[in-house]
């Protein structure tokens, strides 16, 4: 594990995207509201959320820092369901892990749920597209401006 006792304190924030690929059942089930196990995307923003909280229990490395805020957005389109996470600290460390988590985690709750109507349900693409603050400042993934 890194050290970061040296390091100040700072504004920092990291925001992460994913899809969930899904059949026209799916969608359809989705946009109606129709799923067996109930408001998929309701859960899904709560595990994210949760997820972004517990970063650290999950991945062994993580520093323990304070998440002062965590949003979660899921949209459905055409044939898949986007999910965003935004995390935000003002800490010794980044939060790209932790808004990474959020989705990957979001994404799990979304094929979780909808896995009884249709198996074929893929999770793709999780990646950070933006960082902002520490001492390496701002970033934004080419192509995601």
């Amino acid at each position: 594990m890194v050290d970061v006792t040296g390091k100040k304190p700072t504004v920092r924030e990291a925001t992460a995207v994913a899809r969930v690929d899904c059949s026209p059942a799916i969608m359809a089930a989705l946009q109606q509201g129709t799923v067996p196990k109930g408001d998929v995307l309701a859960v899904a923003r709560i595990a994210g959320i949760q997820a972004a909280k517990h970063t650290p229990d999950l991945l062994p490395l993580a520093h323990v820092i304070g998440v002062h805020g965590a949003s979660v957005d899921l949209e459905l389109a055409h044939d898949h369901v986007d999910i965003s996470a935004t995390v935000r600290t003002a800490d010794r460390t980044g939060v790209e892990m932790e808004a990474l988590t959020a989705v990957t985690v979001a994404a799990l709750a979304v094929v979780d749920m909808v896995k009884g109507v249709d198996r074929m349900v893929e999770i793709r693409g999780a990646e950070v597209v933006h960082k902002a603050g520490g001492r390496s400042g701002d970033w934004t993934r080419p192509g995601d401006d």
